[in-house]
């Protein structure tokens, strides 16, 4: 039996925008990363105009929101998680017009938009910044960033031992004698969040954009805001987990709940509650790396933020036992504070999944090796139709829906991951699953433009183009097509805090929700399962027999019992 599927439901434009409560409990959020998405200007690099063009592609997609990556005005040292000035559009991607475009135009097409807000750190262009180091030592500005002397007979040793996510100390020193923290990349200085000026000056930044139309925002790096008192060596972390506490002195400090219940006021002035009819909601999603789901859920709170990214689900290998352990205590961490499960597979930081399933486990979410990529793709589409599955929300990475595998091979020469040029911390290998997506079998971009693009393209991009894939039966295009319309036509998919776990072989993944059933082999072998009612959908090719139902290796079924 091949893919079965329902008819695509109808998105009703602003109407579901503006009626919709509570949308993002069960909502289907599609990150763009804008760099790599649609260039309307033939320079290589996508931009806002770019993305505005291809809406009607999302809306088609059955997509309820749009997450963009950074577009401010930036020098790009991070590709735009170094933002100078958070009120402006970089050139490269456009202005401020083009933005209200996008914006009003995802509207009528039915879309919400969430933009990116960065504010762990700054540009070291960023004005403030900039008029901080012209001022030097005393200068009140430096307060609003972490400036320190150092440590030895010179202070000519880092104020502690902390190192950069990216590799090397996690401070520079300048030719004043001061030192200053980055946990990223040195032209990444970090905010000091202990000071009024850096909460009031974000506090007008929300307003900015939610004036211009926003739906929401998604905080990078939200477990960041807040250091430990002191700045205390990473030495007496190594104590403190002795004591069974594992949070690191400069990464989910509770002082950076304070901040979020300041900024959910914020976004409660702009709540249908207490403006009727001038809003649709808006939301809040965090980038909270923590130790365990528990951790984050402290971030979703009633009085905080929405959604928090599921990093402990992405991080998963294809284990049926591994999932099914992710998956309980996700939902049993979620349910006391009220928030709903917010599952993601593939990001603009770690491997496509494609390529993660298409190597053997336990290799991490960076990767630099190809793997099976049949393999890979194969269980790609299954633990895509998993993840649909389940209850809250759930987040796409742009040409996850084409099953793009990582680009692994880039040649050292084009790399841009800063990461990459640190020699040490991350891997630095994020440029693979930032290689801009095909839109066309042939072109010298295959339609990502009117030119190139700033990052090379595999040669067989054009076989995984949206113009390959569009229409074809058992494409992965139409995989998700499919399972995006069935999802918002099932009144048992989307919102929810729980499942029923049926009895199923060893490797295989049985729950129940309502007049929904779902499977999913993840073994390497074809196993036999009872046949639950009709087959609404599959990720690959099944087989029913007399009451019963053939999965091969890593495949998804979805059923109806009615």
């Amino acid at each position: 039996m091949s893919q079965h599927s329902a008819d695509p439901a109808p998105n009703t434009a602003l109407a579901t925008v503006a009626g919709h409560r509570d949308w993002w409990r069960d909502a289907v959020i599609y990150q763009v990363y804008p760099r790599s998405f649609a260039d309307s200007n033939g320079d290589g690099m996508g931009d806002l105009e770019g993305i505005r063009s291809r809406l009607p592609y999302l809306r088609a997609l059955g997509v309820d929101a749009v997450w963009l990556s950074p577009f401010y005005a930036s020098p790009q040292a991070d590709a735009g998680y170094d933002v100078a000035d958070y009120r402006t559009v970089d050139p490269m991607f456009g202005n401020l017009l083009d933005a209200d475009a996008l914006i009003r135009d995802a509207h009528t097409e039915g879309l919400r938009v969430i933009v990116d807000l960065v504010p762990n750190h700054s540009s070291d262009q960023h004005e403030w910044f900039k008029r901080a180091l012209a001022e030097g030592p005393g200068s009140p500005l430096r307060d609003r960033y972490h400036f320190r002397p150092g440590k030895g007979a010179d202070g000519e040793l880092p104020p502690n031992d902390w190192e950069s996510i990216f590799g090397g100390p996690a401070w520079t020193r300048l030719p004043d004698g001061e030192w200053y923290l980055h946990l990223f990349a040195p032209e990444q200085p970090d905010f000091n969040w202990e000071h009024p000026a850096v909460g009031d000056e974000f506090r007008s930044i929300l307003r900015f954009w939610l004036d211009m139309g926003v739906d929401g925002f998604r905080i990078d790096v939200a477990h960041g805001l807040v250091k430990a008192e002191g700045l205390p060596d990473l030495g007496a972390h190594d104590q403190l987990k002795l004591l069974g506490n594992d949070v690191m002195p400069f990464f989910d400090q509770d002082g950076v709940h304070a901040v979020y219940r300041e900024w959910r006021k914020v976004l409660d002035e702009y709540s249908p509650n207490l403006r009727p009819g001038a809003h649709p909601e808006k939301i809040f999603v965090a980038e909270a790396w923590t130790p365990t789901v528990e951790r984050t859920a402290n971030y979703v709170r009633p009085d905080e933020l929405h959604q928090a990214f599921n990093f402990q689900y992405l991080s998963t290998d294809w284990n049926a036992a591994e999932l099914r352990r992710v998956i309980d205590r996700t939902l049993d961490a979620m349910r006391p504070v009220g928030a709903p499960a917010t599952w993601v597979l593939s990001n603009h930081d770690v491997t496509r999944h494609a390529t993660r399933f298409a190597n053997p486990p336990g290799l991490g979410t960076q990767i630099r090796t190809a793997g099976d990529r049949e393999l890979g793709l194969r269980r790609a589409r299954a633990a895509t139709l998993l993840m649909l599955a389940l209850p809250g929300s759930a987040y796409l990475y742009q040409g996850e829906e084409l099953g793009l595998p990582d680009v692994v091979d880039l040649p050292d020469e084009v790399r841009q991951d800063p990461a990459y040029f640190r020699g040490a911390g991350q891997d630095g290998f994020r440029d693979g699953c930032r290689v801009p997506i095909p839109w066309t079998r042939e072109g010298s971009s295959y339609g990502f433009g009117p030119g190139g693009s700033w990052l090379p393209q595999p040669s067989v991009w054009g076989e995984l183009s949206v113009q390959a894939q569009e229409g074809v039966p058992g494409s992965t295009l139409e995989l998700y097509r499919s399972a995006l319309a069935v999802r918002r036509a099932q009144p048992d998919l989307g919102a929810g805090d729980g499942v029923q776990w049926l009895r199923a072989p060893e490797g295989v993944l049985a729950f129940r929700r309502g007049e929904f059933v779902c499977v999913t082999n993840t073994t390497q072998e074809s196993v036999t399962t009872p046949a639950y009612g009709r087959v609404l959908l599959t990720s690959g090719e099944v087989t029913e027999t007399a009451g019963e139902t053939k999965l091969p290796s890593d495949t998804t079924v979805w059923w109806t019992t009615t």
